[in-house]
């Protein structure tokens, strides 16, 4: 039995996530003032008692999933369900960032200072409007590929989720999104649909955001992961440090392919997906992916306290 960790990003935030961890781990509650500090603000506040608007801006989303994955890692620790049971560490988007301190590659405060900025040059690179993304549920990545392709008539449209069998995310100008729905459903998708984002993520039109992350991990020491972290642009395990840096830069651009770095898991032998942190969409995607493969959302104590149960 081989067990993998896997962290969310983002759509699982919820105000008050991470607070019952906090209250009753003090490693929980030490997770949050550390990112506080780091962002030189109480994100804790905003995350526990704010407005959920305003926690869905991708410049507070990131850090904050990143935190309550943190804190509920640190509760499991705690409880003696460390990285030492674990074969591979993988995050989804934001997520792996949140692996990537998990593993010990970056520290909780210069992880939280990332995310900051990647989610304020996420939000910058492309004016609120001109970008979209739409998910396309019951066609597979080739299909949606060329769903995509067809659509792009000029403007950018890609694939940029690879989420399971049956769910990709693409992501562009808004006119070509758009039209990537209506041509999905003639090709026969289930439901295409515009999805509540800011911004349209893992695609071209966000390179500068790529510059802008290029320059900041530039600055940031990364040391070798204590496991292999299995990195979303290229679905494999990766633990050279040297490495990690264009592979994070290449992910703001480029396909989040999950459905393949879940099968690479899999084939290596993992037979058990821990979601660290927020909500269970990884769960659910990883069950539609890898049929054998047992689930467990690690968000709550009453979700440790389950597993000495």
């Amino acid at each position: 039995m081989s067990r993998a960790y896997v962290f969310p990003g983002q759509g699982a935030q919820t105000i008050g996530m991470g607070r019952a961890l906090a209250e009753a781990y003090p490693a929980s509650k030490a997770v949050f003032d550390e990112v506080d500090a780091a962002l030189g603000e109480k994100l804790s506040t905003l995350i526990w008692e704010g407005d959920l608007a305003e926690l869905t801006l991708t410049k507070n989303a990131q850090p904050a999933l990143m935190a309550t994955s943190i804190a509920a890692l640190r509760a499991l620790e705690a409880e003696g369900f460390g990285l030492d049971q674990v074969s591979f560490v993988a995050g989804h988007s934001l997520g792996e960032y949140s692996a990537l301190c998990a593993a010990g590659s970056l520290t909780l405060s210069d992880t939280a200072r990332l995310l900051r900025i990647r989610g304020q040059a996420m939000q910058e690179a492309v004016p609120v409007g001109e970008g979209a993304m739409a998910a396309l549920l019951g066609l597979d990545f080739e299909t949606a590929i060329a769903v995509a392709s067809d659509a792009a008539q000029g403007e950018v449209c890609q694939a940029a989720n690879d989420n399971d069998p049956a769910q990709v995310v693409v992501s562009g100008h808004k006119a070509a999104v758009e039209r990537a729905v209506e041509i999905a459903k003639a090709r026969g998708a289930k439901r295409a649909l515009l999805l509540p984002v800011s911004a349209p993520f893992h695609c071209a039109l966000m390179q500068p955001a790529a510059h802008v992350m290029a320059e900041a991990l530039a600055a940031v020491p990364i040391a070798k992961p204590l496991v292999p972290v299995v990195m979303n642009v290229r679905a494999e395990a990766v633990m050279e440090p040297d490495r990690i840096p264009d592979l994070l830069i290449a992910q703001v651009t480029g396909s989040v392919r999950w459905r393949e770095s879940v099968l690479w898991m899999e084939k290596a032998g993992v037979t058990e997906f821990w979601e660290i942190g927020a909500g269970k969409a990884l769960s659910g995607m990883i069950k539609r992916t890898a049929a054998g493969a047992t689930t467990r959302a690690i968000g709550t104590p009453e979700d440790i306290a389950a597993l000495k149960a």
